[in-house]
Order: C-alpha cells, then structure tokens, then sequence
C-alpha cells in the first residue's frame, strides 16, 4: 500500500520559514517525480513545485520562485519543501504527490497532469 505523509505545517509569523516533509513508503522515489501543491480556503489547487527523479531538476511557480526550495533525498524516501520569507497569501493545506517518470524524462506539465499518489496535507498558517 503506497502511502505519503507530509509533516511540519504550522503557524509561522510573515517573514518566517518552514520545512515540510513528505516521508513515503511503498514506493520506491527513484521512479517518480514528486510535487509540492497547495490548496488555499475558496482557491483552486495550485502547482507549487516539482522535482524530477532523474537529475533533480527542480521548478517552481513564479509565486514562490526565490522563496521556496524543493529536495529529495531517495535514500530516506522522502521530499521535502523548505519554504522561507513567508507571506500571509501562502497559507494553505500543502500536499505532495507523486507520479511514475521514466528515467531522463522531463516531469512536462507537472502542475497540471494526472498524479498516481496524493498525501492528505498539511496545514500551513502565516499570520502574526
């Protein structure tokens, strides 16, 4: 059974830094990129960040770009999303999720395309 759970949401002050983690199991993350999304009360889902699985090859959308820094570490099977100089608009549920990418392929539309694994979220709150 495939699970992924992130961890390390919070309440963080604006200007504030957090690190989540999403720890999976019963996959092996060689074989996947892996996302980073967010979920806003009344707003659409949106695409925060992708890694690819080969090269490590990271994204960002342009909201978060220069703030947010995404990670893998294979080893421990687990992503993480470092997420510095926070504002009150990033508070949201963040989730990661995960999709099968053959080696030296390039994750094309990842904020937009069908993902085989979700995580339940994790709360993130920026407010002072």
């Amino acid at each position: 059974q495939v699970q992924l759970v992130e961890s390390g949401g919070g309440l963080v002050q604006p200007g504030g830094s957090l690190r989540l983690s999403c720890a999976a199991s019963g996959l092996t993350l060689d074989y996947y990129a892996m996302s980073w999304f967010r979920q806003a009360p009344g707003k659409e889902r949106e695409g925060v960040s992708c890694i690819s699985n080969s090269d490590g090859t990271t994204y960002y959308a342009d909201s978060v770009k220069g703030r947010f820094t995404i990670s893998r570490d294979n080893a421990k099977n687990t992503v993480y999303l470092h997420l510095d100089s926070l504002i009150p608009e990033d508070t949201a549920v963040y989730y990661c999720a995960a999709f099968l990418l053959p080696y030296r392929s390039f994750p094309t539309g990842w904020a937009s395309r069908t993902y085989d694994y979700w995580g339940q979220g994790t709360q993130v709150t920026v407010s002072s």
